[in-house]
């Protein structure tokens, strides 16, 4: 893991020097005309923009092992205060995606197998298709512009109503802003849990023994519950922890879409204006979330199916 969180430090640090954004410009901002070039050097030199790009990823790195992830140039605060803020603004929107998302794809996975070759097993596979080739932003402005501008029922952005202060928003003021980017993440992640666990439900239901459990009279949810759940459920929580990349990059694109505050947003201005040790405190920390989802889905892989363990035979 030390080895991956170095390489992509490495990596990240690279592109993002050879980027054609001016921090310094996009520091300063419209009033860059009014810099003078002493002045300009002035805040390369206070920022360590001035140093060749080995020396400064050294800084960060010897910066990074004191528990320093240094200081958000956009947001004058330090990194790890910036990631924490903005990901606790993100956590209800992704946990909340994720877990519906997994429900309604497992279900409909399970669905589709049961009534295989049937119209509800085509239904499925269509709707499934049709959302796995669907851009999460373009899904995002349809509901956006039906759901909010057409019919009202909704509103047009932002995590909070605009104007109110934050402690009078109430619950229900967030879930209202919360319901269309959740569901934009979640209808999207719904195809491949789906597909992924129809396919292998197939597998099971065509093996030998769910023939000679059928000709012993069993069928339907108990047929299922009995020889199917334990051996798809393993693979559909491998696929929809493995997801959590998948869900991060997607929620960058909804926050976009929906102006909702959170880390995807601050990931997106932090690229544009050249904020270097916000994207890289982004970068680690995207790669430790799916590090944990990874964890998460081998511990679960014990309590489902204790015959994983190590020391027990099959």
């Amino acid at each position: 893991m030390t080895t991956l969180l170095f390489a992509l430090s490495l990596i990240s640090f690279w592109l993002i020097s050879h980027s054609p954004i001016d921090p310094v410009q996009a520091y300063v901002g419209a009033d860059m005309t009014r810099v003078s070039p002493e002045q300009r050097e002035q805040i390369a030199a206070y920022w360590g923009l001035n140093k060749p790009m080995l020396e400064q990823f050294w800084i960060w790195l010897t910066s990074l092992l004191k528990g320093d992830l240094g200081t958000s140039l956009i947001y004058r605060s330090p990194v790890s205060s910036v990631i924490a803020e903005r990901f606790m603004a993100s956590v209800a929107l992704m946990a909340s995606a994720w877990l519906f998302s997994g429900i309604i794809g497992f279900s409909l996975g399970v669905l589709a197998a049961m009534k295989q070759r049937t119209w509800v097993d085509r239904l499925i596979k269509w709707y499934c298709l049709t959302l796995a080739s669907t851009p999460t932003f373009w899904f995002g402005l349809l509901l956006l512009i039906v759901f909010s501008v057409w019919l009202g029922w909704f509103p047009i952005g932002l995590g909070t109503p605009a104007g109110t202060l934050s402690e009078n928003v109430t619950l229900l003021d967030r879930i209202r802003h919360l319901i269309l980017p959740a569901l934009t993440l979640s209808v999207l992640g719904v195809a491949n849990v789906a597909l992924h666990t129809r396919q292998k439900l197939v597998g099971v239901l065509d093996s030998d023994y769910v023939y000679f459990a059928k000709a012993k009279g069993e069928k339907g949810f108990i047929l299922f519950w009995r020889h199917g759940l334990r051996n798809v459920a393993l693979p559909a929580i491998s696929l929809h922890f493995a997801s959590f990349g998948e869900l991060f990059g997607g929620a960058v694109l909804a926050e976009q879409v929906f102006s909702y505050p959170g880390l995807g947003q601050a990931t997106v201005q932090a690229g544009l204006q050249g904020d270097i040790p916000l994207l890289l405190g982004v970068v680690l920390f995207s790669a430790i979330f799916v590090f944990i989802g990874n964890v998460i889905a081998d511990l679960l892989y014990n309590i489902i199916d204790p015959r994983m363990r190590k020391g027990e035979t099959v």
